[in-house]
Order: structure tokens, then sequence, then C-alpha cells
């Protein structure tokens, strides 16, 4: 078809979707029950939005759909592969995904919690990270009184482990 019975508006970019967090290919999407909760409240929400986007412009309510569209697909994928670990069945003694964790950096004799997390409930400011970081990493199978090391950058850190809470 030639370029001149095409209409304007027909050449409508693709909308940009904002990636979700993070998960490396090949690792479980494990998350708490309540990251869980989450994820289907994320997803009542954004049905709620899109059955609410309306627009006297046609195209700006086509593109908000588009992007509500994308945001519930790739919801759906990490829904559909999350994997619901209940921390109340993880060892005690042990740090282990959906821990709260205690430790004392030795080299900034500081002392740090979090608890560990899915990667989409991950949020510095409330002290939870995801179970992919570095430090998460570091601390895992660790029981209390164990130290590791963990490096950033070029300085290595010395963690002990103080107290673990499910």
């Amino acid at each position: 078809m030639s370029r001149g019975f095409v209409k304007e508006e027909d050449q409508e970019e693709a909308p940009v979707i904002p990636p979700r967090a993070a998960l490396p290919n090949g690792v479980t999407n494990y998350v708490t029950p309540f990251g869980y909760e989450a994820l289907e409240k994320e997803q009542r929400d954004l049905e709620s939005e899109r059955a609410n986007t309306t627009s006297e412009n046609e195209t700006e309510s086509r593109r908000a759909k588009a992007v509500i569209d994308g945001k519930l697909k790739l919801l759906a994928e990490r829904r559909a592969s999350a994997r619901i670990i209940h921390p109340n069945q993880q060892p005690d003694d042990e740090v282990r995904f959906g821990a709260h964790v205690k430790l004392k950096n030795h080299t900034a004799n500081s002392i740090q919690q979090f608890q560990i997390v899915g990667v989409d409930e991950a949020n510095v400011k409330q002290q939870k990270i995801a179970f992919v970081a570095p430090i998460a990493k570091a601390v895992t199978g660790l029981k209390v009184g164990e130290k590791a090391e963990f490096k950033l950058g070029t300085e290595t850190r010395i963690l002990e482990i103080l107290d673990i809470t499910y």
C-alpha cells in the first residue's frame, strides 16, 4: 500500500514499557507471601486503572492502555514464575530467604538490619534487599556468630551475623 493512503495517526510509536526489577536468567523467582499479595494487588490496581482510562483524545487513551497492557503482561509473567517461600518454614538458626538479619559490619564498625526478600519486594528504605543482592548471597547459609567476607568494590568487609528472625 502506498504511504499516501496511510493515516498519520496510524504511525504511532510503540509505547515504552518500564522493565520490572531484574531477575537473572535461570534464577527462580522466590517471593514471600507478602510479596505475592503485593503482586496480586498491583494486578488489580492496573486492571482498575485500565478500566478507568478514558480520554477525549483517542490516541492518548490507546497509548495509555497499551502501556498498562504491557505492564500487565510483564506482571503476569512474573506472577506465573513466582515460587512462594514461607519464612516460617525456613530453619530458625540459619540465614535463608525471608530472614530478618541483624549483622555487624566489622570493617565500618556498624550494625545493619535487613530482610532478604524477592526482587519485586526489595526496597532499601524499608530495609528489604533482594535475595540476588551480593550482600544477601554473602550471608545466606550463615548462623549467628558466623562471619563472611563481602567485597564492595575494592573494599572487603567482614560481616558477622548477630541475630536471625523470621
